[in-house]
């Protein structure tokens, strides 16, 4: 079975979903095979790897609410060795329909078993929320991606979503660990970004990444072409971070 990794942080505006098209493009290009799965009802993973989500014929929303099997949902992206498993803005009613739903938090692992053999890395973008949904994803996944904006109020509401992965791993999921820390939006001229990086390494140690992403133009302007950064603009400094961050986690995933 591949890695299976989510990357999630409930706070909004972070780079989640640039970090997880970005990855899965760079890690495509190393002839792995990867598989997507767009978590958040915005859908913007979905856009950003080029596929138009006004002609997906079956969700995330349907795997998830309506038992179609995700084999059935997942489509071919722009990006070289990437597939995705797309979604739209149905997949915001997920959350209430799956309250009731048996073995609700297990949904997402369980659609997942049937494809994860064909993939080297599953990457989840999850939404901005502690909700059902990203527990479905850290109930999947064997290893948590957070990433985190070098800006002041990056450590707030970390503690919560490190509760959430303890109750995760001793509840639902002995497997789910921390596979690593990325600083995002990263301005090394600024003193406030270097002490938000001392303090995540005081949090985090050895889990922070190495490789920090940059602000960076051409990150922001490649999703509208419906394209990664690797294929938008791979000489860029958001390319050339993404491809280092890239190398690490699939040294760490080993």
């Amino acid at each position: 079975m591949g890695k299976i990794i989510a990357v999630a942080n409930q706070k909004g505006g972070v780079g989640k979903t640039t970090t997880v098209v970005s990855l899965a493009a760079y890690i495509g290009k190393k002839r792995k095979k990867v598989l997507v799965i767009d978590l958040d009802p915005q859908g913007n993973a979905t856009s950003g790897l080029g596929v138009d989500k006004g002609d997906i014929e079956n969700s995330t929303y349907d795997v998830l609410v309506n038992d179609v099997p995700m084999s059935d949902a997942i489509v071919e992206s722009a990006a070289k060795n990437v597939d995705i498993c797309p979604t739209n803005i149905n997949l915001a009613g997920a959350e209430v329909e799956l309250v009731s739903a048996i073995s609700r938090e297990q949904v997402l692992k369980n659609s997942l078993s049937e494809v994860a053999d064909e993939y080297d890395f599953v990457l989840i973008d999850c939404p901005p929320s502690l909700g059902l949904l990203t527990i479905n994803a850290l109930t999947a996944s064997s290893g948590l991606i957070i990433p985190i904006q070098g800006e002041y109020y990056a450590l707030e509401g970390l503690t919560q979503l490190i509760d959430t992965v303890n109750i995760v791993k001793k509840k639902l999921n002995k497997e789910i660990d921390i596979l690593g820390v990325v600083l995002t939006m990263f301005d090394r001229r600024t003193q406030l970004t270097r002490q938000v990086k001392e303090e995540v390494e005081k949090y985090f140690g050895n889990k922070v990444f190495k490789t920090q992403i940059p602000r960076n133009v051409r990150l922001a302007e490649a999703p509208s072409h419906g394209l990664a950064i690797c294929d938008y603009d791979h000489n860029s400094k958001g390319g050339k971070a993404y491809e280092a961050l890239a190398a690490e986690v699939v040294k760490r995933a080993k």
